[in-house]
């Protein structure tokens, strides 16, 4: 019997380890229990701010959302940093709006 995908969605890494600490270590098999340990040593930043960041990211900056997440993701902390993310997409953007985006970001930062 073959399994089939009801829906899908993209999910920070803050949102993951929101996600499986909901669900209690405890109930988490070997898999679940590596992301988890995965998860806790590279968020860097909390999940309200996470997904603050994404819409913003999404709504204000037009961004794509698979770009939004990938950013909040790893966080980048200069505006060349935040270049690699963008640098396959479409659209230019200017500078003045990459800095402001890194500014954001370094406002939401959790850890460091």
């Amino acid at each position: 019997m073959s399994k089939k995908e009801i829906s899908s969605s993209k999910l920070t890494l803050p949102q993951v380890k929101q996600t499986l600490e909901s669900v209690g270590e405890e109930n988490l098999d070997q898999f679940q229990r590596r992301t988890l340990d995965y998860v806790s040593k590279f968020v860097k930043v909390d999940p309200a701010g996470a997904e603050f960041l994404l819409e913003k990211l999404v709504k204000e900056y037009g961004l794509d959302e698979d770009e939004a997440v990938q950013i909040i993701n790893c966080m980048p902390e200069t505006v060349d940093e935040l270049r690699i993310f963008l640098a396959g997409g479409r659209k230019i953007i200017e500078t003045q709006k990459l800095t402001t985006i890194v500014n954001l970001l370094n406002e939401k930062r959790t850890l460091k």
